[in-house]
């Protein structure tokens, strides 16, 4: 199973950065999905869900109304839109792949984690 996270970069604040998780070597419709992020010094952080069909989805209230999960699974990806990106968002996000949950919120039920993408947000 490999997820391979891409898509972050510097950005100023108030900005915005797609990131994107192409999943390969797992039935992709069968596994909800989740981003979680690590800032420097800190524990890793859930920030958004969604389901194995795409009908539930779940953001962090500190993304709320910024971020917007999304999957595509002809394209067997998950996608974190970040609008309004702050520099407290600075962080190396990953993606997961949960295969029994409807987007769970604990990073320990997740099976499968991708390596990572660096996000940095200047003031």
């Amino acid at each position: 199973v490999q997820l391979q996270a891409c898509g972050g970069g510097l950005v100023q604040a108030g900005g915005s950065l797609r990131l994107s998780c192409a999943a390969s070597g797992l039935r992709f419709s069968q596994y909800a999905m989740g981003w979680f992020r690590q800032a420097p010094g800190k524990e890793r952080e859930f920030a958004a869900a969604i389901s194995w069909n795409g009908g539930v989805t779940q953001h962090a209230d500190s993304v709320k109304g910024r971020f917007t999960i999304s999957r595509d699974a002809a394209e067997n990806a998950v996608y974190l839109q970040m609008n309004s990106l702050r520099p407290e968002d600075t962080a190396v996000y990953y993606c997961a792949a949960d295969r029994f949950g409807l987007g769970r919120t604990d990073g320990r039920e997740y099976d499968y984690w991708g390596q990572g993408t660096q996000v940095t947000v200047s003031s």
